[in-house]
């Protein structure tokens, strides 16, 4: 009877260390993960932000709307690196993020390429097609940022009541302009 007890007990803790050995190696990976994550979902947005800025140079170059040390041709160039590099981001997070995070980035990509589609020329648009093409893949944005934060365990929420949707900012004088439908 003693032997058995004893025999009992040796079994009883190495079920017990193998169990805690294995949840600890689970909450390791889970950390790697999330971490490998956040830098993915970080620097997808930063790429898809960079080409927002850039798509904005050469659309208002293209239109007169400021005046650039760069060509057109060089913001062009610029423009299509900088597309390359979005893309490569928006392929670390397919590898990395769950359905809703990979989904939020497929619709922020759409947006993405609107905009930079009517930049270049690819989409015809006049400027209000233009800043309502911006207001949308902003919002994107917000959406990606959302489900990556819900993916990511992270609380709170970049949308809703304590953060209500904010519109594009304009000088005041576009703003006078579009409100007298320019």
């Amino acid at each position: 009877m003693t032997i058995a007890a004893v025999l009992l007990g040796a079994l009883t803790t190495h079920l017990t260390n193998y169990a805690m050995e294995r949840n600890r190696n689970r909450q390791a990976l889970l950390t790697r993960w999330d971490g490998s994550k956040l830098s993915a979902y970080e620097n997808y947005v930063d790429t898809v932000r960079a080409c927002i800025f850039l798509a904005v140079e050469l659309y208002e170059v293209k239109n007169d709307l400021r005046t650039s040390t760069k060509t057109e041709a060089e913001l062009l160039l610029e423009l299509g690196q900088a597309g390359r590099e979005r893309g490569r981001a928006f392929e670390r997070v397919m590898l990395l993020g769950g359905d809703d995070v990979v989904e939020a980035a497929h619709q922020l990509a759409s947006a993405g390429a609107q905009v930079d589609w009517q930049a270049k020329g690819t989409a015809e648009g006049t400027l209000d097609d233009w800043r309502e093409r911006n207001r949308v893949v902003f919002r994107e944005i917000n959406e990606f940022h959302e489900q990556a934060r819900v993916d990511l365990g992270v609380q709170g929420s970049v949308k809703g009541e304590k953060h209500p949707e904010r519109d594009l900012l304009l000088p005041p004088q576009s703003r006078d302009n579009d409100s007298a439908g320019a």
